[in-house]
């Protein structure tokens, strides 16, 4: 079994989601996505396997949520795709993708539903 992780290394819920995926003995590629952002495509198909929408994958405490003036209930998808794309940091993590599905790793026991 392999897993995709979009993993910051400062956050202390995706250091233990990528620990319980290797006590487990799940193969990870791992993708710090602060270094290297997804692109549109990307953020579209992570989406599509989380079972969500944008706004639901926006981490709403950050300083750029408040500058973008993203908590306003008329912005579109694309609006709020366009500023994660922008601003990465706005993305929720961990991300988990094993083939065909993914969950976000918050609480990080959420990711042995992949397995």
């Amino acid at each position: 079994m392999k897993a995709t992780v979009y993993h910051n290394p400062r956050c202390s819920k995706s250091r233990e989601t990528l620990a319980l995926l290797q006590e487990h003995g799940v193969e990870t590629r791992v993708i710090e996505y602060l270094r290297e952002p997804p692109d549109r495509a990307t953020l579209e198909k992570l989406l599509t396997l989380l079972r969500i929408e944008p706004r639901a994958l926006l981490r709403t405490k950050e300083e750029e949520y408040r500058a973008a003036g993203l908590d306003d209930p008329k912005l579109t998808r694309d609006q709020i795709i366009d500023a994660m794309v922008q601003h990465p940091r706005l993305i929720e993590r961990p991300i988990v993708v094993i083939g065909k599905r993914a969950v976000i790793g918050r609480p990080p026991q959420r990711v042995l539903e992949l397995l």
